[in-house]
């Protein structure tokens, strides 16, 4: 079972990329091009600020949760390998996100007051 004939004419002559940049007609302007590149800095900025709060994270985590292990008798008989990798791990993600959600949001937030003023 295929696709009908009369299907595949169809899609073949429809256009693949419906970007609105693609057309010849269509020229970005140059303030739409400063908000694409703004908008790729703040993701860029967003994504830094995610991995130094990560990597702070993570070491924060792993110290206590490595040492209840070794010391406290509870958490050396339930705290298996998997269970202290997901508490670090699991602090870890959750302050990427949260600190690279809370970026992007703050230099969007500065970028619109920007265009405000202009």
């Amino acid at each position: 079972m295929g696709i009908t004939s009369e299907t595949r004419d169809c899609m073949a002559q429809r256009p693949r990329n419906n970007n609105k940049y693609n057309n010849s007609f269509l020229i970005p302007s140059p303030a739409e091009d400063q908000r694409i590149l703004e908008s790729k800095r703040c993701t860029q900025e967003g994504v830094r600020a995610g991995m130094k709060a990560a990597a702070i994270a993570c070491v924060v985590t792993a110290v206590p949760t490595l040492t209840a292990v070794r010391v406290i008798p509870w958490a050396k008989a339930n705290l298996n390998y998997t269970a202290q990798a997901l508490i670090i791990s699991g602090a870890s993600i959750a302050s990427y996100f949260i600190t690279a959600d809370k970026t992007i949001l703050e230099c969007a937030r500065r970028n619109a007051q920007y265009d405000k003023t202009a």
